[in-house]
């Protein structure tokens, strides 16, 4: 991994008041440059070997510029000229995931947020011990598929907009479904609704809910469509469909917002308090924007089985805010919330305590 002192020997150089706001154009770029530049900076989109003429349709969300480059890992060798241009990277879940941790955590560009908290989030083993260590209650893990006695969800690791996971309910449904060449992990299905809650902590700001260090903030809460297992039910009993070779999946084509009924908001930002908290311990502490991807039972119990801890596309229904972001601020996305730490942490001249 890039020093810090590496890191902070780059953003020395900088020129402060020319920083541009840079993030591969996937994902949630639209809120990101949108948020940028109703905060006052300049932009720059990553595009990596795709068309960005889509931008046009937009043009509050097109970036101020394109870097063109063919591969993800062409951005190791091109780390300078980033540099040159003044950029901080934004970090989403395309981004992290098409680059790989491995190679995101080597690229000698400032970046929003603490990169330690990528070999946590990244391995489930590690991320559950994060996530239970914090307090927070998960589904029971699975360790031996041969002992599969309930359902189950099946899991690989990293980010992958759902692709992948599918359900089984005992050993012989596993086999069908399991690829062994990718690291996976196995979860009890849980029945219930499946929100998931978006935060932002600032180690720097000092009004709000206040932590032992900084603020924490619940941005918005969304739902997600996922096909095809949203649909599939229509078409009758699930296994006669496995051996016509349909299989349910639950690869994320779209976000819904939602508004929780408003006894369930102290335990969610409890919940978030803790695993920043625990993360502050075991890392030095998540920085910005994360995600707690949970199931509410219908007895009100809320189990995590899953963090994402930078900006998820579930934030791109609330491009001018939400119903719990109008509460802080009017109008402000989860993209320009980032732009505002951004901003505030140059103006207290603290940038090196959110990027890393």
């Amino acid at each position: 991994m890039v020093s810090r002192d590496r890191i902070n020997h780059i953003i020395e150089g900088y020129d402060k008041d020319n920083l541009v706001i840079a993030t591969a154009c996937s994902h949630t770029s639209l809120q990101i440059f949108d948020g940028a530049r109703k905060e006052g900076f300049k932009t720059l989109g990553i595009a990596v070997g795709q068309k960005t003429k889509f931008y046009d349709a937009f043009p509050l969300g097109k970036p101020d510029e394109f870097f063109y480059v063919d591969s993800y890992t062409q951005l190791l060798d091109r780390s300078d000229e980033l540099v040159a241009k003044n950029a901080i990277l934004i970090p989403h879940g395309s981004f992290v995931e098409y680059m790989t941790p491995k190679n995101f955590v080597e690229l000698e560009v400032p970046t929003f947020g603490n990169r330690h908290v990528l070999d946590w989030e990244s391995d489930r083993d590690k991320e559950r011990a994060w996530l239970t260590a914090a307090g927070l209650e998960m589904p029971h893990k699975i360790d031996d598929p041969k002992l599969i006695d309930r359902p189950v969800l099946v899991k690989y690791d990293g980010a992958k907009g759902g692709r992948g996971f599918f359900i089984a309910k005992d050993y012989p449904d596993f086999k069908l479904g399991i690829d062994h060449a990718q690291k996976f992990s196995i979860q009890e299905y849980i029945l219930g609704t499946r929100y998931y809650i978006h935060y932002f902590y600032s180690p720097i700001k000092s009004e709000g809910f206040k932590l032992s260090k900084g603020t924490l903030e619940l941005m918005s809460i969304d739902r997600r469509d996922e096909s095809n297992i949203d649909e599939i039910y229509k078409l009758g009993a699930t296994e006669e469909l496995k051996k016509l070779g349909h299989y349910p999946t639950f690869v994320v084509t779209g976000n819904v917002p939602v508004v929780v009924r408003e006894s369930l908001l102290p335990k969610l930002l409890d919940m978030g308090e803790k695993v920043v908290e625990k993360s502050l311990e075991l890392f030095g502490g998540m920085i910005g924007a994360f995600c707690l991807e949970c199931i509410v039972t219908d007895n009100l119990n809320v189990k995590v089985f899953e963090i994402s801890s930078r900006i998820v596309a579930g934030t791109n229904p609330f491009i001018s805010g939400s119903p719990y972001s109008d509460l802080i601020e009017p109008g402000v996305s989860t993209g320009r919330r980032i732009a505002q730490e951004i901003r505030l942490a140059k103006d207290q001249n603290r940038l090196g305590e959110i990027l890393s």
